[in-house]
């Protein structure tokens, strides 16, 4: 058997040199052991089984990138019914500071009511002074509570005797009370107008706490859903991929298996090599040089220096990657409060600082930040961006050649992915 003993001493030549290499250099992937010295009735076979193994690599292939766009779908529905649940709770709050500032008012006024009562007291006993003491002088005015309450002729009568004798300062004080009777009314209508305004003002508060808890109880429910659909779409990619390996290891014979594995190292290295000249040269993309390819090569390079960190709700400013915040549902279902990390507009938000672009920490406002240009026309440093129900809920960084570096969602971290073109916004946001 000369063809089977050559392959086999070829095969184990192979391993004994790539095993040196592993050894030289730790960075080289761990060498698998010789496969088996196949008969030619196995050979025979192998070959046979590419064909139809080969349909069924692609048909699962295809599974794994459907799965895998089906949960960034449901992620932006989640992000979109979390943004609706703080818009109303932003509402809820300025409701609340609007009831507030109107039931001041009322309390000022009550306090400034109660200070004309004072002045109405005040004013009946200087006149009540001044009755007495033309009682005491020989006057029939009588009490001033006749004169107050005259319902008949005979009081009106005693009314009118009472105003030929008064004096200067008794019609002063009589001025005074009707002033201060005056002032009390129109105080007690501005009290009872700012408590109307307070009640009413209590009521929106009130409804738009409803509004706040129904929204934020649906995001959510629908975070519930949405992690059960993500584990059950993970678990389906993981077994397609078991699927998949399997059917690559059972690809061809021996000799069918060494030329696809040597096919396969030249295309990493010419992948791994064009990743250079891509990263050296800027990402090609298309833009023109100058000052501002310079800019954007400096944003993509921040951005690349974070492959790798971890995804975290809230996660990331200027400076670097920062502690998570709790969301109530699925990030917190992942601990990205406790994780140190970037989220998609955190990561944004720390690229761009390197050239002095101070971002929103909001995907939204983002893409409002600079020009929007063709979708067609994005050049390497433009953001990218994704809605769901109309609410824009992801942003990525364009690196070039139809590659993006994004922060994607909880449980998993920076990287670099192709730009996926479902459910993406129709213009890019170029800011430099």
């Amino acid at each position: 058997m000369p063809v089977r003993r050559t392959l086999s001493l070829r095969l184990v030549i192979t391993a004994v040199v790539l095993a040196s290499v592993a050894t030289a250099t730790p960075a080289v992937a761990a060498v698998p052991p010789p496969p088996p010295n196949p008969s030619d009735t196995d050979i025979d076979r192998g070959h046979a089984d590419v064909d139809a193994k080969a349909g069924e690599v692609g048909r699962l292939t295809n599974q794994v990138a459907e799965a895998e766009a089906r949960l960034m779908d449901l992620q932006g529905v989640v992000e979109a019914k979390l943004e609706d649940a703080n818009k109303a709770l932003v509402d809820l709050r300025a409701a609340e500071d609007e009831a507030t500032r109107a039931k001041a008012d009322a309390d000022a006024a009550r306090r400034e009511s109660d200070g004309a009562g004072k002045a109405v007291d005040d004013a009946r006993s200087q006149l009540d002074e001044f009755a007495a003491g033309s009682f005491k002088q020989g006057s029939t005015l009588g009490s001033f509570s006749a004169y107050l309450g005259a319902t008949g002729p005979e009081d009106l009568l005693a009314r009118e005797q009472m105003l030929n004798a008064v004096s200067g300062s008794g019609l002063e004080a009589l001025d005074g009370l009707q002033r201060a009777r005056l002032t009390k009314a129109n105080l007690d209508s501005r009290a009872r107008a700012a408590v109307d305004v307070a009640t009413k003002r209590q009521g929106e508060a009130e409804e738009a706490k409803r509004t706040a808890d129904a929204a934020t109880e649906r995001a959510r429910q629908a975070q519930h859903d949405q992690l059960a659909q993500s584990e059950q779409l993970r678990a389906t990619r993981a077994d397609y991929e078991k699927q998949l390996n399997d059917a690559q290891a059972q690809v061809g014979g021996l000799e069918d298996q060494r030329a696809r594995y040597e096919k396969w190292l030249a295309d990493k290295k010419r992948e791994d090599e064009e990743n250079a000249r891509r990263v050296s040269a800027g990402g090609g993309g298309g833009q023109s040089a100058g000052p501002a390819a310079g800019r954007a090569r400096t944003v993509i390079d921040r951005a690349l220096s974070q492959l790798g960190v971890e995804y975290a709700w809230g996660g990331g400013d200027g400076r670097g990657p920062t502690q998570g915040i709790r969301d109530g549902g699925v990030a917190d279902s992942y601990g990205d409060f406790a994780k140190i990390g970037f989220d998609c507009s955190g990561l944004m938000i720390y690229a761009f600082a390197g050239v002095g672009v101070r971002l929103p920490h909001y995907s939204g406002y983002q893409a409002e930040a600079g020009r929007q240009v063709p979708l067609s026309d994005m050049a390497p440093g433009d953001m990218l961006f994704w809605s769901s129900e109309g609410h824009i809920h992801h942003v990525a960084l364009y690196i070039g050649n139809g590659q993006m570096v994004e922060a994607p969602y909880s449980g998993s971290v920076v990287r670099i992915a192709p730009v996926r073109y479902g459910g993406i916004e129709s213009y890019a946001t170029r800011v430099l």
